[in-house]
């Protein structure tokens, strides 16, 4: 069984005992979570698609830990005036194990 979720405003389509990387959510690491939109939910029977989401089903999760992404550079530079900038940003993530898809 497997479904689309939608968290912190992007979609993952996840499975159980699957591990993924998520903008940061707030909690400690071994909390549980539930997710409550679910898109799209598919298993043996056949794929249920929700308008706009699925009613009765469930995707559960457990937060393994938090952490920083890979660092960006953010260069800013203009022709023939002296003007060079550098920054520099790393985005937060939060580590979650899918623990059950259920209905």
């Amino acid at each position: 069984m497997y479904a689309v979720v939608e968290i912190g405003g992007r979609q993952f389509k996840v499975v159980a005992n699957d591990k993924i990387e998520v903008p940061s959510l707030p909690g400690k690491a071994g909390e549980t979570l539930q997710f409550e939109k679910i898109l799209l939910v598919g298993d043996d029977q056949g794929v249920t698609v929700g308008h706009p989401l699925v009613r009765n089903v469930s995707v559960q999760g457990r937060i393994l830990d938090h952490g920083l992404s890979e660092k960006i550079i953010v260069f800013k530079k203009k022709r023939r005036k002296g003007y060079r900038v550098t920054r520099g940003h790393r985005q937060g993530y939060t580590q979650i194990e899918i623990t059950s898809i259920g209905k």
